[in-house]
């Protein structure tokens, strides 16, 4: 039984799963090969570096987006971002674009969003990781993140 107060349950079957773990199944099963891709192409980001961290926040995001373009996944983000909110047994009222506010490229990987009439979805593929313990000045450090699509793919219903 769903708190009807609680806008991140959604009642679809007998175990009631809410609609980010909905979503995270989805993507992980039906899309795992183009979760596959983008984290090969952080790979090639976090190669390029020419250590295993950066200081640059210049040399995570922009480069992981034309690396995503170049792989012909970014074309595909929306697809993800529509299955993903049809998972959870909503619709979208608009089609979304590989374009903010729906995709876009942050210093973490990929964030698909959807607002919907009870909540937002908001989808993170977790590639690059911030690690702030090593650096005395307060700067920040991009370091590789997650391997697997099950580690990369991140869900939250708000």
């Amino acid at each position: 039984m769903t708190d009807p107060d609680d806008s991140a349950n959604f009642d679809t079957s007998d175990d009631s799963l809410k609609p980010a773990e909905l979503a995270r199944e989805c993507l992980v099963s039906d899309y795992r090969e183009e979760v596959r891709t983008v984290l090969d192409c952080a790979d090639a980001v976090a190669e390029s570096w020419g250590s295993e961290a950066t200081t640059d926040p210049a040399a995570v995001a922009d480069p992981l987006r034309a690396a995503l373009d170049a792989a012909g996944v970014w074309s595909r983000l929306p697809d993800l971002l529509v299955s993903a909110v049809d998972a959870t047994g909503r619709s979208l009222s608009a089609t979304p674009v590989a374009a903010p506010p729906y995709v876009t490229a942050t210093s973490r990987g990929p964030m698909l969003r959807a607002t919907l009439p009870d909540g937002r979805l908001v989808v993170s593929l977790r590639v690059f990781e911030i690690d702030r313990t090593s650096a005395s000045d307060g700067s920040v450090r991009y370091v590789r993140g997650a391997t697997t699509p099950e580690e990369a793919v991140r869900v939250e219903f708000v």
